[in-house]
């Protein structure tokens, strides 16, 4: 029987906050825009980049919208693979530990560089069976899922995310869901909860293996 963890990225594996506040208020600037702060940024992170764009521009037109925030992107990739973002603590043992038994993967509603970027930055790669994303498929997040489930053959999986739409996202895959508590977000019903990736270590075979 094949058991898999998927992992959302923001929130769950890293936090680049603050990293890439500078390179999107750059961007901003150049185009006659507002400047956005942390808690903001936070706010966005785990939803499309359509949606970041209506609710962080929603006076401008859809295609104004999408080359701002492609410009936002291709700034934040050079500073994210040079520097990287802010890891969980305890990540990496902790990925070494679970991929001792279980298959891992992410699932985020990210573009497919940004993903790279984490990759490159931390030299995690090797941890992780699969990756998919928004950017790749245009898929929600629970599509996404289920696609990785057919298509790496998984029996049994759970998600973890930090947030409301990950949760949902679980719901419509119909896998368990492992919300982490120390993430951006919040979630409207008790689930599954970690306070650090470490804890995965304490519930995964309880998940997996019952």
């Amino acid at each position: 029987m094949k058991k898999g963890i998927i992992f959302d990225l923001d929130g769950t594996l890293w936090d680049t906050t603050e990293r890439i506040i500078p390179a999107w208020n750059i961007v901003l600037r150049r185009h006659n825009q507002r400047q956005i702060t942390v808690q903001e940024m936070q706010s966005y992170m785990g939803k499309t980049l359509e949606i970041i764009g209506e609710l962080m521009l929603p006076d401008l037109r859809k295609e104004e919208r999408r080359k701002i925030l492609d410009e936002c992107c291709l700034e934040e990739q050079s500073y994210l693979r040079n520097y990287g973002g802010i890891l969980y603590p305890d990540l990496e043992q902790t990925l070494k530990k679970l991929k001792a038994k279980y298959n891992l993967y992410i699932v985020s509603n990210c573009n497919s560089q940004y993903m790279e970027s984490f990759f490159i930055a931390h030299k995690l790669r090797d941890y992780f069976s699969d990756t998919e994303c928004n950017g790749n498929t245009g898929l929600s997040k629970g599509d996404n899922i289920k696609l990785i489930i057919k298509r790496d053959h998984l029996n049994k999986a759970f998600y973890v995310g930090d947030t409301q739409g990950d949760l949902d996202a679980s719901d419509f895959a119909e896998v368990p869901f492992v919300f982490a508590e120390y993430g951006f977000g919040s979630v409207n019903r008790k689930t599954f909860t970690i306070a650090g990736i470490s804890d995965l270590l304490n519930i995964s075979d309880e998940i997996l293996c019952s």
